[in-house]
């Protein structure tokens, strides 16, 4: 059996370049990078980055981004900022939701939402 190495999702970029450094300010690395495609990593974890406007597509994904201390990532990486620099949507804090995990919400250029929630364990 062969094993699995990674999952990652593309996620669309309306605008690449602001998009690229956006996602650079919340302290991923990029590990290949194109006109079409960059590979942005945080540790073991990677996704790709693809050029192009899919407003269908940034509009419904979702993703989390799961981390040890909610409070310590919003505080290291201030998404209020965000909204000047990039002219994203707001942020929403971190706060326990219906579902269990303490949440916040984050917002990228093309408006794809990332949960950056709080690890239960």
């Amino acid at each position: 059996m062969e094993q699995v190495l990674a999952l990652r999702p593309f996620v669309p970029a309306r605008d690449y370049d602001l998009s690229k450094r956006y996602y650079r300010e919340l302290g991923f690395v990029a590990t290949h990078e194109d006109n079409e495609v960059t590979i942005l990593k945080m540790e073991s974890f990677s996704f790709i980055l693809r050029h192009g406007d899919d407003r269908s597509l940034a509009g419904t994904l979702v993703i989390q981004l799961l981390v040890r201390n909610g409070e310590a990532w919003w505080r290291a990486h201030d998404p209020a900022r965000l909204v000047q620099d990039y002219g994203v949507k707001p942020p929403r804090q971190p706060a326990l939701q219906p579902w269990g995990l303490k949440v916040g919400f984050v917002f990228d250029p093309s408006g794809v939402l990332w949960h950056v929630a709080e690890a239960p364990f």
